[in-house]
């Protein structure tokens, strides 16, 4: 997330010139993304991938309902392959899953031309805020007024988009604090954001209230969601099922009791990070993050959610 284009670019330029492999794997890859592609999960719901995080589209007779935007780097992009291969309708609503820059990324664009920009209350704060993300090693810039959310909500809200139901709900504490998920009930599909990252250690914004074991409860209230036929769009990574959710929930507890165990010991960082305790999951998990990066920030939210509570 970030302010204006060309702060944007001026963000991913940084990052290819000095961040260190987990920055540039998570937040601006090292060579162009692959081309955006459209799969049609039903006659009025499409999952767009491509654009760094994955984008839910809804049609409808009276317009378009965008879940996340992407980056900001492929917006324009982003909209021209939506007009032709989804429709010319006006984007009318665009849901913020939360306040990431790879989420984001067209609220300005798209605020801009009169879209209906909706998140949790607190998403709308932080993008408002010049924010430091340790994990990221990275200053946000606020955006500009016409990308912020216009409503917001607390808890949760339901709306019908043309003939689709649908329902959000924040989930506090989890990835940030303002993450929330989507679901399409009628339709059985459940788009996550980044409460859940399909077949990697997650990134956990510990500085905004992230945590991991926020993170595995939360993925514990997804899961009680639908049924097995339920289809998942995640905030990155492939479409999957529930199947997929329930290993990266089980992941998630397992590191979680682990690192909560050498917390108790009185063990620091540096000598948690010795430790190595991911290292029979890393072949597995550690895509993007390697395990030395993911035990870090998580170890570092577990102290930071304790500090809070």
């Amino acid at each position: 997330m970030s302010p204006q284009s060309s702060n944007r670019r001026s963000f991913l330029r940084s990052l290819f010139a000095g961040a260190s492999a987990l920055t540039v794997a998570r937040i601006a890859p090292a060579q162009p993304p692959p081309p955006l592609k459209k799969t049609a999960l039903t006659d009025r719901i499409s999952f767009i991938s491509g654009n760094v995080s994955n984008i839910g589209v809804i049609a409808s007779s009276d317009g378009l309902m965008m879940i996340d935007g992407g980056a900001a780097v492929y917006s324009s992009g982003l909209q021209e392959m939506i007009a032709a291969e989804i429709g010319r309708q006006k984007v009318e609503i665009l849901f913020n899953t939360h306040w990431h820059w790879d989420h984001v990324g067209s609220n300005e664009l798209l605020g801009e031309k009169g879209t209906k920009i909706l998140a949790h209350e607190n998403t709308k704060a932080r993008l408002t805020q010049k924010i430091f993300v340790e994990v990221w090693n990275t200053t946000i810039e606020p955006l500009k007024p016409a990308g912020l959310p216009a409503s917001t909500f607390v808890n949760s809200g339901k709306m019908t988009f043309g003939k689709e139901k649908v329902e959000y709900v924040h989930v506090p504490l989890a990835h940030t604090d303002g993450d929330a998920y989507v679901l399409f009930p009628e339709a059985n599909v459940l788009h996550t954001g980044d409460l859940f990252m399909n077949g990697m250690y997650p990134t956990i914004d510990y500085t905004t209230g992230g945590w991991i074991g926020g993170m595995a409860s939360a993925l514990d209230t997804l899961l009680a969601i639908g049924d097995a036929k339920t289809v998942v769009i995640p905030g990155h990574g492939p479409l999957c099922s529930k199947q997929e959710m329930k290993e990266s929930r089980d992941m998630l507890h397992l590191i979680h009791d682990r690192l909560t165990a050498l917390a108790a010991k009185g063990m620091s960082l540096d000598e948690v990070i010795a430790a190595r305790p991911t290292k029979d999951l890393d072949e597995r998990w550690a895509k993007g993050l390697n395990g030395e990066a993911f035990v870090r920030a998580a170890f570092l939210s577990i102290s930071r959610h304790q500090a809070r509570a």
